[in-house]
C-alpha cells in the first residue's frame, strides 16, 4: 500500500537531511538548524519531477545565502540507493530532482501488487465515517438535485473506504412531521375528490399537486372504496399517509438500486419519536441550560450558542454581534417537536448512541442556513459538532438539451424525476456527470451530450480508453504476447516523454483519492480519470507496441494494461462500468 508520489517526497526529505548531516560533519553549515521547507510537483517536467524549497526555506536561520545553501547540500547529496537520478538547482534556489529509471517499473510493480486496492491509503485509520445522502422526502418522485446528490454521495463514501475510513452510507427517511402531514391531506383530498368530484372537494393550497398524488388516491380508492369517506379524519389521514409511505419509498429504494447506489441503512425518523428519542435530546439540552419557554413553546437559546461557536473559530466579539442570530423553536405549544428538535436528536443518535467519529451530510445549498444552527446544537450538547459533522452543501442541476434548457417531466409536467433521467440516458453517463464538479459549483447537465458516442462526452471517452486497452492486450495475447509480470519488466525502457508522464500520472492515484476524500470533494477522480485516458491516448500515438523488440513491447504492453487497470480501478469508485469492447 504505497503513495509513490509520498514516498518520493519524504526520500528527498531524508536525502536532503543526510546532505545536511554530512556538509555539517564537513564544517560546510552549521548542525543545530532544523529543514524546513516543502516538497512539490513541478508543472513543466523540465524542471524536473521534484522541486523542494528546502533551502530558500531554512537559508535564513542557516546564515546562508539561498542559492548558496542549495549548491552545498547538492554538493554532499549521495543519490547511489535511491529512486533518484540526479539533482539540479534552478532559480533562487530551488532543488529539482530527476526520477530514475527504478521508480517508474516499482510504480507498475505496485499496480500490479496492489491489483483492485491499488491507491488505497491508511488516512483514515479505521474511524468510523457516516455519509448521508440524498434522504429525499418520501411524498414524491426523487428529482435532479437527488440525482446528483446521490452519486457525490455514494461516490464520497466509496472514496473515504479507499482512504482508511470505515464509511456507512445512510438514507434518513422523512416520515413525520409537517410534510407528512401535508403529504396525507394532499392525498385526502384527492380520494374525496375521487368520491365527491373535483369541484366538490378544495384542494390545499400548499399542498402537492403532482400526478402521483392522483395515482396513489386513485389506487387507495379502488382498493378501499368509499369506506373511509365517514371515517373520523385523523384515522383516514394515518391510514393515507401509511398507503403512500408503503408504497413511495419502494420505489425510491428501486430508482436508487436501478442508480447504482445500495445503503447500509433507511433510518426513519418516525423510529426517533416513537422510542422517546427526540423528547429526551430535548430534555438533555434542557438539563445543560440551553432552552427557555416562551409563548407555550419550547425555544433552543441558538443565538448564544452560534456565539460561542464562532468566538472559538476566531471571530472578533464585533462581527459577532453585527450577525442577526436568532433561536429556534424546538417544541411547538401544541406540544408536537420540530424538524430541528429531530434533526438534533438524529444526529446525536449518530455520534451517541452508533459511534461515529465523523458525519458528512450531502444537502442542497438551499440549506445553508441551517448548518451552524445544527453544528452548534450537537456542540451544546458536548458532541463537538463544529468539528465532527461535515456538510458539504451541492449547488444546483441545470438540465440541458443540445444547449438549450429542459424543464419539464413529460410524465407529470413539472421538475425531471430520477426515473425519468435514466430513461433518457445510461446510469454511467448520469452518475460521472453528476459528479463531474465540485459540490460547491453548479452541473449542467446536456441530455445531448451525455448519449453522443465520441471524445466530447467524457465517460465514453474514460470508457473508450478502457475498451481500447483491453482490445490490444487481447490481440497481442492471441499472438502470443501475453501481458508480462511486472518484475520481468525493465523499466528504463519507458523513457520517451509520453511514457513518463503516463507513468507519473499513474503514480498520483493515491494522492488522488486521499485529496478526493481530505476535500470531500470526489469529482477529482473524475478529473483525474479524464487526464489518464488522455495520457494513453498520446501515449499510444506515439508509441508502438505492436512489432516492436521483445522488451521494449513488453514494457509498453505492461504500461497499457497498468492504465486499464487504474481506470477500472477508478471507474468503480465512481459506481460507473469498464466496458471491454465499446
Amino acid at each position: 500500500m504505497a503513495n509513490l508520489i509520498q514516498y518520493a517526497r519524504d526520500q528527498i526529505k531524508t536525502l536532503t537531511e543526510g546532505a545536511w548531516a554530512a556538509a555539517a560533519k564537513a564544517g560546510a553549515l552549521p548542525e543545530d538548524v532544523s529543514l524546513k521547507g516543502a516538497v512539490e510537483i513541478p508543472k513543466d517536467p523540465q524542471n524536473g519531477d521534484y522541486a523542494s524549497s528546502y533551502a530558500m526555506a531554512t537559508a535564513k536561520a542557516a546564515k546562508r545565502n539561498p542559492r548558496e545553501l542549495a549548491q552545498t547540500l547538492a554538493d554532499h547529496m549521495d543519490l547511489s540507493g535511491s529512486i533518484f537520478s540526479s539533482v539540479e538547482l534552478a532559480g533562487p534556489g530551488f532543488m529539482n530532482f530527476r526520477l530514475g529509471p527504478k521508480w517508474y517499473g516499482d510504480v507498475l510493480a505496485e499496480i500490479e501488487a496492489e491489483g483492485p486496492q491499488y491507491g488505497q491509503n491508511q488516512e483514515g485509520q479505521g474511524r468510523k465515517v457516516m455519509v448521508e445522502f440524498v434522504s429525499a422526502n418520501p411524498t414524491g418522485p426523487m428529482h435532479m438535485g437527488n440525482a446528483r446528490g446521490g452519486v457525490l454521495g455514494d461516490t464520497l463514501a466509496n472514496v473515504l473506504q479507499r482512504d482508511g475510513y470505515h464509511a456507512w452510507k445512510e438514507f434518513y427517511v422523512n416520515d413525520a412531521g409537517n410534510q407528512i402531514n401535508k403529504f396525507a391531506l394532499s392525498l385526502q383530498a384527492r380520494y374525496l375528490q375521487c368520491i365527491l368530484g373535483e369541484d366538490q372537494v378544495p384542494f390545499p393550497e400548499d399542498g402537492y399537486q403532482g400526478a402521483d398524488i392522483r395515482e396513489l388516491a386513485q389506487a387507495f380508492y379502488d382498493l378501499h372504496g368509499t369506506s373511509f369517506q365517514e371515517k373520523p379524519e385523523a384515522e383516514r389521514l394515518e391510514a393515507l399517509a401509511a398507503f403512500g409511505l408503503e408504497r413511495n419509498i419502494p420505489k425510491m429504494k428501486e430508482d436508487l438500486r436501478r442508480y447504482g447506489i445500495e445503503y447500509d441503512q433507511w433510518f426513519f425518523e418516525s423510529s426517533l419519536h416513537d422510542s422517546g428519542y427526540v423528547a429526551e435530546t430535548v430534555a438533555l439540552l434542557t438539563e445543560k441550560g440551553w432552552t427557555y419557554e416562551k409563548d407555550g413553546a419550547l425555544w433552543l437559546n441558538t443565538t448564544e450558542l452560534l456565539k460561542q461557536k464562532f468566538l472559538a473559530e476566531g471571530k472578533s466579539q464585533k462581527q459577532v454581534d453585527k450577525l442577526d442570530l436568532k433561536d429556534d423553536v424546538l417544541r411547538r405549544a401544541n406540544g408536537f417537536y420540530t424538524y430541528f428538535a429531530a434533526d438534533i436528536a438524529y444526529h446525536r443518535n449518530k455520534f451517541a448512541v452508533r459511534g461515529f467519529d465523523l458525519v458528512v451530510n450531502i444537502w442542497g445549498a438551499d440549506h445553508h442556513g441551517h448548518v451552524a444552527r445544527l453544528q452548534a446544537a450537537l456542540d451544546g450538547l458536548g458532541l463537538d459538532g463544529s468539528h465532527r459533522l461535515v456538510i458539504v452543501l451541492m449547488q444546483l442541476v441545470n438540465l440541458l438539451q443540445d444547449g438549450q434548457p429542459v424543464r419539464m417531466s413529460k410524465r407529470s409536467g413539472k421538475a425531471i424525476a430520477l426515473h425519468d433521467l435514466l430513461d433518457e440516458v445510461s446510469v454511467d453517463a448520469a452518475r460521472y456527470f453528476f459528479n463531474a464538479r465540485a459540490a460547491t459549483t453548479p452541473v449542467d447537465f446536456d441530455l445531448g451530450l451525455a448519449v453522443r458516442e465520441d471524445s466530447e462526452n467524457p465517460v465514453y471517452y474514460v470508457q473508450y480508453a478502457h475498451a481500447r486497452i483491453c482490445t490490444l492486450v487481447e490481440r497481442l495475447e492471441a499472438e502470443g504476447h501475453p501481458v508480462p509480470a511486472a518484475a520481468t519488466v525493465r523499466g528504463e525502457l519507458l523513457a520517451t516523454a509520453e511514457e513518463k508522464n503516463l507513468v507519473r500520472t499513474l503514480a498520483r492515484f493515491p494522492e488522488e483519492i486521499h485529496g478526493a476524500a481530505r476535500d470531500f470533494d470526489p469529482s477529482r477522480i473524475n478529473r483525474y480519470l479524464t487526464e489518464l485516458a488522455g495520457e494513453f491516448h498520446r501515449f499510444y500515438s506515439a508509441c508502438r507496441i505492436k512489432g516492436e523488440e521483445a522488451e521494449l513491447l513488453n514494457a509498453r504492453l505492461k504500461l497499457a494494461d497498468s492504465v486499464r487497470a487504474v481506470l477500472a480501478n477508478g471507474l468503480g469508485l465512481l459506481g460507473v462500468t469498464a466496458p471491454r469492447k465499446m
